[in-house]
Parts: structure tokens; sequence; C-alpha cells
């Protein structure tokens, strides 16, 4: 089983800045749509998660590295893994590249919230997915 879910991403005039690269937090939009992809790939859609277990997924924590711009027109691959599991969170690696040219490397950790906001354990069937798509600490 592969392990890493990968996402093509063309960039476009709206992804870039004044200078033509791509605006950074441009990188945290592609790495959300890896994710969203991610979990889609193993059965799993935010609207469905949240209509039938009343449970979102919410970004506590990114931290991002920036190696080299991406430019208008680039085909870059998101490279989605998850790297950490627990009861209400999981992290997630994140590499954004240009063929084999790590572009931006990224870690997020989401957690689990209710419908109140509050941390809330993670479904039994999601977090079963997760731990085949490991490795998981």
């Amino acid at each position: 089983m592969n392990n890493v879910h990968e996402l093509p991403v063309r960039i476009y005039y709206e992804d870039t800045d004044a200078g033509g690269v791509v605006f950074y937090a441009n990188y945290l939009k592609f790495a959300e749509r890896g994710r969203t992809e991610f979990l889609r790939d193993i059965g799993f859609e935010n609207s469905q998660l949240f209509k039938e277990n009343r449970v979102l997924f919410l970004v506590k924590r990114v931290e991002a590295e920036y190696f080299t711009p991406a430019r208008l027109d680039d085909n870059l691959t998101v490279k989605t893994k998850l790297l950490t599991l627990k009861n209400t969170s999981f992290e997630m690696k994140q590499d954004v590249m240009r063929g084999e040219q790590l572009i931006c490397a990224m870690k997020i950790v989401l957690v689990c919230v209710g419908e109140d906001g509050r941390p809330f354990r993670l479904p039994a069937a999601v977090r079963d997915k997760l731990f085949e798509k490991g490795p998981v600490e």
C-alpha cells in the first residue's frame, strides 16, 4: 500500500504575487486540497464527516519551510502522508514538489472537534483508516 497521497497542482496567475512567484500563503491552500483529497481517497469527505458524525478537522499548528519559488505554469505535486495519530488529533507531513525538487515542506497538526468547537475523539472508522495509512508514532 502506498502511504503517500499525491495531488497535482498547476500554477495560475491568481496564485502568483507581483514578483511573479507563488504567494507564500497559497501553499497552505494547496496543502488543504492535498489533505482533503487524502481523506477522500481513504473514503471520507469533510461534508460527510460533519453530516454523519458532527465533527470537523481544524488546523491547530502549521510549520512551513520554503526552499525555492514556484512560478506561473509550473506543474507541482502535493505529497501528503500521516506522521502521528492520537485520540483527537493527527499530524501530517506535506511536501510541495516540482519534479524531484522540494519547493515547500510543511507539518500540520489537525484536531477533531465537535459542533461546540471542543476536541472530540476521532470517529473509529476514520481512526482505523488513518492507522492503515501509517507510519504512526
